[in-house]
C-alpha cells in the first residue's frame, strides 16, 4: 500500500517540477542554515570530559585586600603560588588535585633538519594526568616525588612527538628546552579536550599543548608564564611570581567524587580563608567558590554569544521557510481538487487521500533534507575557514546527520498537515460540478 502512495506522490511531484523545486529549496535552505549553526553550537557547548565533569571542581578563594570590596562579588579566578602550594599540601579529602599554569618554551631539536621553535606548554603537578583521564601512547607521567624534587622530566603530546621523533617511542630520549636538558618520560595519546576547560585564560578552544613539565621545575628553570595574571596591592611590580603572594596566576583543580566531599571541601576553603585572615594575609571575609566543569564553563560564558544568536536566527529562517512551504503546498493541493474529488467519488476515503498527500510532503522533506545536508556541509566548510579558534572543530557527526533528516522530514510533514487537511475536506460534488 505504501508503494502505491509513493508512486502517486512521485507522479504528482514530477507533474509540476517548478513548484516542487521551490518547496525543496525552501526546506533545504532552512535545514542547511539551522543545522550548520546547531552543529557549531553542539560542538562548542559539549562536555569536554563526560562521565567525570561533575566530580572535577575549580577552586576559587579571595586573597585580595579590602580596597574595592563589595559583598557578594566574585572571588578571583586563579590562586597565588603560596595559596596554591598550601592547598596542594593540605590534601583535604580530594581524591586528586592539580596546580597548573600555561607557558611557552623554546625547543632545540636534536634533528638538524628542524630549526629551534617555541611550543605551548603546561606546567602542572603530577595529579593532572590521572585526574583528567589523560591517555598515554608511550611511557607514563611523573610522580609526586618528581614534583618535590623538581625533576627535569617532560611529557610530550603525540603531535609534537611526531614532529620531533617521527612518531617513534621517545621515552628515555633527551630534549633541550630553554637551554636545559629534560628527560622524556611519556607521550600522550589522542587527548585534547574541547573546550579547554582547565585553563580558560590561555585559550577556550583548540589549544594544542605540546609540552608538559612539573610546575616547580618550570619555575626553577626560569620558564616564562603564559596566561592571565591578577595582582593587587604591592604585587603589581613583582617579578618573582613564586615569592609574590599578591598575584594570582595559577589554576587549582580538585577531584571530589561525592556531593558530601564537595561540601566538606568547600567548608575547608572557608576555614582556610579565615585562618589566612587571622594571619593578616587575607583582608576580606571568606569568599569561596567550588564549581564543577560545566558550571565553570557556563560561568565563563565559553560559548560565544554570536554563535547562540546565529542559531536562533537560523531557526527563525527555518520557520519562515516552513511558512512559505505551507503556502506552496496549499496552492499545489488546492489546484488538484478535481483529481482528489474524482478519487473520492470512486470510493477513496479521506484517510487514504490524507495519507497520499502526507507521503508527498514527506518526499519533499526527504529531498529537502538531502539538499539541506549539502548546504550544511558547505556551511561547515566555510566555518572551518573562518579566523576563529573553534573553526577547525566544526564537523557534522553521525548524530547530527540523523537529526538533519529527521528535522527535514518532520518539518515537511508538519508543513503539509494543513494543506492536506484542507484538500481532503472539500465536498466532491461541488468540486466536480465546478469542473
Amino acid at each position: 500500500m505504501f508503494g502505491y502512495y509513493l508512486d502517486l506522490a512521485l507522479r504528482s511531484l514530477r507533474r509540476n517540477k517548478v513548484l516542487t523545486a521551490l518547496m525543496v529549496l525552501a526546506i533545504a535552505l532552512g535545514i542547511g542554515a539551522s543545522m550548520t549553526t546547531l552543529t557549531v553550537l553542539h560542538v562548542l557547548s559539549g562536555n569536554p570530559i563526560p562521565g567525570k565533569s561533575a566530580q572535577l571542581y575549580h577552586v576559587q578563594i579571595d586573597p585580595r585586600d579590602s580596597f574595592g570590596y563589595r559583598p557578594g562579588m566574585e572571588p578571583m579566578d586563579q590562586v597565588s603560588w603560596i595559596d596554591g602550594m598550601n592547598l596542594l599540601d593540605a590534601q583535604q579529602g580530594a581524591q586528586r588535585q592539580a596546580l597548573m599554569t600555561g607557558g611557552r618554551v623554546a625547543i632545540q631539536p636534536a634533528r638538524t633538519t628542524l630549526d629551534p621553535f617555541f611550543e605551548a606548554a603546561r606546567y602542572t603537578s603530577a595529579g593532572f594526568f590521572p585526574m583528567f583521564d589523560v591517555t598515554f601512547q608511550y611511557g607514563h607521567p611523573w610522580s609526586a616525588k618528581d614534583d618535590r624534587d623538581r625533576a627535569r622530566l617532560v611529557v610530550l603530546s603525540h603531535v609534537l612527538n611526531d614532529k620531533l621523533f617521527d612518531g617513534k617511542d621517545s621515552v628515555g630520549r633527551t630534549l633541550s628546552l630553554g637551554g636545559h636538558d629534560f628527560l622524556v618520560v611519556g607521550v600522550l595519546g589522542d587527548w585534547r579536550p574541547n573546550p579547554h576547560f582547565y585553563d580558560l585564560d590561555v585559550k577556550s578552544y583548540n589549544e594544542d599543548e605540546g609540552i608538559y613539565i612539573p610546575l616547580a621545575t618550570s619555575q626553577s628553570a626560569g620558564f616564562d608564564h603564559d596566561g592571565g595574571t591578577d595582582c593587587w596591592g604591592n604585587g603589581a611590580d613583582g617579578k618573582d611570581m613564586t615569592r609574590n603572594d599578591h598575584c594570582a596566576w595559577l589554576q587549582f583543580w580538585v577531584q571530589l567524587d561525592t556531593p558530601a566531599k564537595a561540601t566538606a571541601y568547600r567548608q575547608f576553603l572557608t576555614r582556610y580563608s579565615e585562618e589566612q585572615k587571622s594571619l593578616g594575609r587575607f583582608q576580606r571575609p571568606p569568599n569561596v567558590r567550588l564549581r564543577d566543569v560545566m558550571q565553570w564553563l557556563d560561568y565563563n560564558q565559553v560559548v560565544p554569544a554570536n554563535v547562540r544568536l546565529q542559531t536562533w536566527l537560523a531557526f527563525g529562517l527555518l520557520l519562515v521557510c516552513l511558512v512559505n512551504t505551507v503556502g506552496l503546498m496549499l496552492a499545489k493541493f488546492m489546484r488538484r481538487q478535481g483529481e482528489l474529488s474524482v478519487r473520492r467519488a470512486m470510493g477513496a476515503s479521506r484517510r487514504a487521500l490524507f495519507t497520499q498527500l502526507l507521503v508527498e510532503s514527506g518526499m519533499v522533506g526527504l529531498a529537502g533534507g538531502m539538499g539541506g545536508l549539502l548546504l550544511a556541509l558547505l556551511g561547515l566548510w566555510i566555518v572551518r575557514h573562518r579566523p576563529a579558534e573553534y573553526a577547525s572543530l566544526a564537523h557534522l557527526d553521525p548524530a547530527m546527520l540523523l537529526i538533519t533528516f529527521v528535522l527535514a522530514i518532520g518539518a515537511s510533514l508538519l508543513a503539509g498537515l494543513l494543506p492536506a487537511w484542507r484538500a481532503c475536506h472539500i465536498a466532491p460534488a461541488s468540486a466536480l460540478k465546478s469542473n
